[in-house]
């Protein structure tokens, strides 16, 4: 008898966060990866189009390219779909401050391309509440940021029943140090906050189907069973919420819908071949638990922590996920941890902790109100988990454990990892600027003055968007009128003047400092500045809220400064130390112009110090521009930088 071959589930969508240097060049990389067998695009977009600014602004320099694809108007976005039927295509597009308008071009090119509208099928991340937590491309102020992602899912109910509006993002939120319960809680509560907006925005009867059309973006961790339970965890709470907020009765409605990416903050730099079997343990977190299984996944490439990878580093996450669900026996069979007590116990916790922080929110009035609260408890929480790392009792294998070992034949020589072009940002600026030239100014002009009057008026901004779109207006024409209407937004930086709890430990080097500032006659000095766009802010902050607990007198500002700005700021603040962070791969040319400007300003005999994501060959060339000291994340012990510091501002007082 022929034993009958077993049912096995659909995989979920098999997806690399992919985008890079030009539209073009993106197009080759996902017609590529299409071949290869991935079966959905996620497309990364540069910091300026994040951010609403066009590649020739003076804040888009050195940023173009670097982290995702420059998308400055219609004839871009023709070119990153170029031979991609779109009508066939699942696309995650992950875009936040600037989600209305990106949308809108993907829907000009849709119509291009003789598509039917309401029938795509994708996701605009949409969730500008964690970007003022976390990785802050956020623009306008929060309540008028929920609107727009209000609008957009209003439009998306009217226009296209297949697509999901939004994507409650709590990916970054782990990245920035949220605990499970944390994370359960800040995402569930920003998803409160759209749905409370959203219902005055639909008929009551299309209600429940935009409900069921929230998405989620999760975080998966190295803690392989914690995770796990958070993923069970989380389809339980949305589930409650969804019938007891709510009254969702229809299931489908109420079902936990989810894509992931694994934790790429757990990436080391040292032994980085080990992230191989990170990644692949934590893409089982996700997978395993049908009943709370990923409907798309997204992986990391194992050199993440080096730079860009490679398409050939992109392929071996993509045979990751193809291996798992198509050689292996796990789609065969049902969830494999029901009834389990462990699961079961650990689960129940989560979900105690989540409600009681959830409760907490909605006595402040919810996600919007509360927006210094949690970044404040974000950065406290980060600072708790790197403590651990420092002291060993979080053990990283290669890091702060059996850090000796054999070189690592995937990194030696030349072509480790992927290097943007820095031609490439002129090539688009020439693009823009030929764009412009070639567009009906008067259309343009029209479409914008159109689209001010529908945001001052309140009316949806998606109709006027689209026509804007259509009339070749530019991302950064677009922001500017979001920018006029609502105003801009600077965001809390989680890092209060007052000191911690936490400075147990710390007595050498508060010794230290108070030492230096009593020869300098005042209290050293640290300026920690982020220029450019990057908006990453995780390193700089734990930096600024070390410093403080060992006496420094800091100035940290936030994100997204001019080297200009910079430069003013230490020769007002009479800085002893300037220290800078960048993780968007711009470091180069945009340290070049601090230090030309700290020369300028009279300002060179302040030492500077620089954190990022450099490779080896950049941190000689930071060091031979004048730059005192270079941090990758390599190196986690921040004791030893606020020493390196004590020691700049006052070497005298430290040799002797």
């Amino acid at each position: 008898m022929t034993e009958r071959a077993p049912i096995k589930d659909k995989p979920w969508l098999f997806r690399t966060y992919a985008g890079h240097s030009t539209a073009a060049r993106s197009n080759a990389l996902y017609r590529m990866n299409l071949a290869r067998g991935q079966t959905g695009l996620s497309v990364a977009f540069d910091l300026p189009t994040q951010t609403g600014y066009d590649s020739d602004h003076v804040l888009a320099r050195g940023e173009v390219g670097k982290v995702g694809v420059p998308i400055g108007h219609l004839g871009d976005m023709r070119a990153l779909f170029d031979q991609i039927p779109l009508e066939q295509m699942n696309t995650s597009m992950t875009i936040n401050a600037t989600a209305p308008w990106l949308l809108s071009l993907y829907i000009a090119v849709a119509e291009e391309q003789g598509a039917d509208v309401s029938a795509l099928q994708g996701t605009v991340q949409n969730d500008i509440i964690k970007e003022y937590l976390s990785r802050g491309t956020y623009i306008c102020p929060p309540a008028p940021s929920l609107r727009m992602i209000t609008d957009v899912a209003a439009h998306t109910a009217r226009h296209m029943p297949k697509w999901n509006p939004m994507n409650v993002c709590s990916y970054h939120l782990q990245e920035a140090g949220a605990t499970p319960e944390q994370e359960l809680a800040y995402a569930l509560a920003t998803a409160i906050a759209v749905l409370d907006d959203l219902r005055g925005k639909v008929e009551a009867r299309d209600f429940p189907a935009m409900v069921g059309r929230i998405s989620f973006f999760v975080n998966a961790g190295i803690r392989f069973v914690t995770e796990l339970c958070k993923m069970r965890a989380f389809t339980e709470l949305w589930d409650e919420l969804c019938r007891e907020r709510y009254g969702i009765e229809d299931e489908r409605f109420r079902r936990f819908r989810y894509g992931v990416q694994v934790n790429s903050l757990g990436l080391t730099e040292q032994q980085p071949e080990n992230n191989v079997y990170r990644i692949l343990l934590e893409t089982l977190a996700v997978t395993l638990s049908k009943n709370a299984r990923a409907r798309a996944v997204q992986l990391p490439a194992w050199n993440e922590a080096l730079g860009l990878p490679r398409p050939w580093d992109q392929q071996w996450s993509l045979r990751m996920q193809q291996i798992l669900a198509y050689e292996t026996d796990l789609l065969e069979y049902g969830d494999l941890f029901d009834g389990n007590p462990v699961i079961a116990a650990r689960v129940a916790e989560l979900k105690i902790g989540a409600r009681a922080e959830l409760a907490l929110l909605d006595g402040m009035g919810g996600a919007i109100a509360s927006i210094d609260y949690m970044k404040s408890r974000l950065v406290e929480s980060n600072a708790e988990r790197l403590n651990r790392i420092e002291a060993a009792e979080t053990v990283v294998v290669g890091v702060n454990r059996w850090q000796q070992g054999e070189p690592s034949p995937l990194t030696a020589g030349e072509g480790g990892i992927l290097v943007v072009d820095p031609a490439d940002e002129q090539d688009q600026i020439a693009r823009l600027l030929a764009w412009r030239e070639a567009r009906d100014d008067a259309a343009a002009l029209a479409a914008l003055a159109a689209l001010r009057v529908a945001a001052q008026g309140g009316a949806n901004i998606m109709p006027p968007s689209i026509a804007a779109a259509r009339a070749g207006v530019t991302t950064g024409e677009w922001a500017s009128v979001m920018r006029e209407v609502y105003g801009e937004y600077r965001g809390p930086t989680g890092v209060s003047a007052s000191p911690s709890n936490r400075t147990q430990g710390l007595e050498p080097i508060r010794e230290a400092v108070d030492q230096v500032s009593r020869r300098l006659g005042r209290r050293l000095k640290f300026l920690v500045g982020k220029p450019g766009l990057d908006g990453h802010s995780n390193g700089a902050e734990q930096i600024a809220f070390r410093a403080r607990d060992c006496g420094m007198d800091i100035t940290y500002e936030g994100i997204r400064l001019t080297p200009e700005q910079i430069v003013a700021r230490a020769a007002q603040d009479d800085a002893h130390v300037v220290g800078l962070s960048i993780l968007s791969g711009s470091h180069l040319p945009l340290i070049d112009e601090v230090m030309a400007r700290m020369r300028g300003a009279g300002l060179s005999h302040i030492p500077v110090i620089v954190g990022g994501i450099i490779p080896e060959e950049d941190a000689e060339r930071l060091e031979e521009m004048g730059v005192a000291r270079v941090y990758t994340p390599k190196d986690f012990e921040l004791n030893r930088i606020m020493m390196d510091i004590v020691a700049l501002a006052g070497p005298d007082e430290v040799a002797a």
